[in-house]
């Protein structure tokens, strides 16, 4: 059966109001709690399997060529390194720890599973991404290492598959903790009501004053940065390893204009940078058969399922130990396996006031270390694996 609608103006028409109703959707508690990605995404699985629009498409193909990268650039420029000042000891090992543990237990699972899956050693870069930095980051390095749409489409299918029940109660954590006396035992290391009063109350994803000239210069840094990172990395490294090489140097760049005032005084680079790489998501959704991952993607399933449940326990384990305040371990898992933004609106919604900077700056500080922990542990179990 052919799909509804195939030109591409329509299917840009679609995409932009995917997009659109996503963001509007999150007026609403239970979409806000899913976030903008999700909800995307599941839209285009919805269009696509019930033959609104195609499964595949040159357009999707374009769009993720000319997007991504600048997308990724436009992001990271609001890592300003000052406000790590913001971050204490805690905070920090949480952060170490969350990342620490996806890798570790990556590499570990990936010795077993990455042989049992097609372009397996990329998947267990990709699955490390998103769980340091969320989806936009699995969708980088699937990028960066040339991965094939079939291979990219079925690893976030699996994700969310997985990921979905897990972020809900992470979401539900801080009022179902709150109320449990075993937990309270368990882990006595907490904020006092008046530590977590004493912050800003401002609404997170509220209306924002930017102008045009923001846009465009975003835009222009975006685009540029990729380009110039292209044209080097293709100067500078081999066939098989360019694309990865131009994510690291893309987010090494990114990362340092970041710093430069005349780039820190630019407004809605969060807010851009998600639109843009909410349109190239809805073809990542438009890209997942169901029934061809039902019969096929158990094994990558199975992966992120043992691989999630690894790390969180590796990482609860790790935090206990440093008697970490449960607060963080929770930011720490929302900014890793979301994003900066949910992980503060996850410290709003539950009153944590005086951690709401803190939950954004976790969350893009992982954002930034998944590019590169990323491509290394693809690399890593290329290696060990010998594939």
């Amino acid at each position: 059966m052919g799909a509804l609608i195939t030109r591409t103006e329509g299917l840009i028409f679609v995409i932009l109001i995917m997009v659109a109703f996503a963001l509007w959707l999150q007026r609403f508690k239970v979409f806000k709690s899913l976030g903008p990605v999700l909800t995307v995404v599941v839209l285009g699985i919805i269009l696509s399997n019930t033959h609104v629009v195609p499964i595949s498409h040159d357009f999707y193909s374009a769009l993720s060529t000319y997007c991504v990268t600048p997308a990724i650039s436009i992001c990271l420029l609001s890592m300003n390194m000052r406000e790590l000042k913001k971050l204490n000891r805690e905070p920090v090992i949480a952060l170490i720890s969350a990342i620490f543990s996806v890798c570790f237990i990556a590499i570990i699972l990936g010795f077993i599973f990455a042989p049992r899956i097609i372009e397996g050693w990329k998947c267990a870069g990709m699955f490390v991404g998103t769980y340091t930095g969320g989806t936009p980051n699995l969708t980088a390095i699937a990028t960066g290492l040339d991965c094939s749409r079939e291979t990219l489409a079925a690893a976030n299918a699996a994700d969310y598959v997985v990921s979905t029940p897990l972020m809900v109660f992470l979401f539900a954590a801080p009022v179902i903790l709150k109320a449990s006396k075993r937990w309270n035992k368990l882990w006595p290391y907490q904020f006092t009501k008046e530590e977590l009063d004493d912050g800003d109350d401002e609404p997170l994803m509220s209306d924002k004053r930017w102008s045009i000239r923001d846009i465009a210069w975003l835009l222009t840094i975006g685009f540029g940065v990729s380009f110039v990172c292209t044209v080097i990395a293709q100067s500078i490294f081999p066939d098989t390893f360019w694309k990865a090489g131009r994510l690291l140097i893309l987010t090494t760049v990114s990362i340092g204009l970041a710093q430069l005032k005349p780039v820190q005084k630019l407004r809605g680079n969060l807010d851009l940078g998600l639109f843009i790489s909410l349109t190239f998501l809805a073809t990542i959704g438009f890209a997942v058969d169901l029934q061809q991952f039902i019969g096929s993607a158990l094994m990558m399933t199975l992966y992120v399922l043992f691989m999630l449940i690894g790390c969180i326990v590796l990482h609860l384990i790790i935090c206990r130990i440093f008697k970490i305040k449960y607060e963080y371990v929770i930011l720490s898992m929302v900014g890793c396996i979301v994003d900066g933004p949910t992980s503060s609106l996850t410290a709003a919604g539950a009153d944590w006031k005086s951690l709401i900077n803190v939950g954004l700056i976790m969350g893009v500080i992982a954002g930034a270390c998944g590019n590169y922990v990323g491509i290394f542990v693809s690399y890593v179990v290329k290696g060990i694996c010998g594939m």
